[in-house]
């Protein structure tokens, strides 16, 4: 992963003291169950990380767009915030 892409691990891992790497956050943004048990890194992902760098993320990862909106939507739904993605 290039630095570019490791500032979003910086910026959703910097409040907690568990850390995700790249492939555990990949994993929480298509298994709604396993982000429910990490929704500080998950949310800090979809509302602090911008747009850009979250479809760029994805990709990396090989996370279609659509299916990362659907993954925004959601979580947005189950936690009652709203992300630029889910809309």
């Amino acid at each position: 992963m290039n630095k570019h892409l490791a500032s979003v691990l910086t910026t959703v891992n910097a409040p907690y003291s568990m850390q995700l790497d790249d492939a555990m956050l990949a994993h929480c943004l298509v298994d709604l169950d396993l982000a429910k048990q990490h929704p500080g890194h998950v949310s800090t992902f979809l509302g602090e990380v911008s747009p850009l760098l979250q479809v760029e993320f994805a990709a990396v990862h090989h996370i279609p767009v659509p299916d990362l909106q659907a993954f925004a939507a959601a979580f947005s739904a189950w936690s009652g915030e709203s992300y630029p993605l889910a809309a």
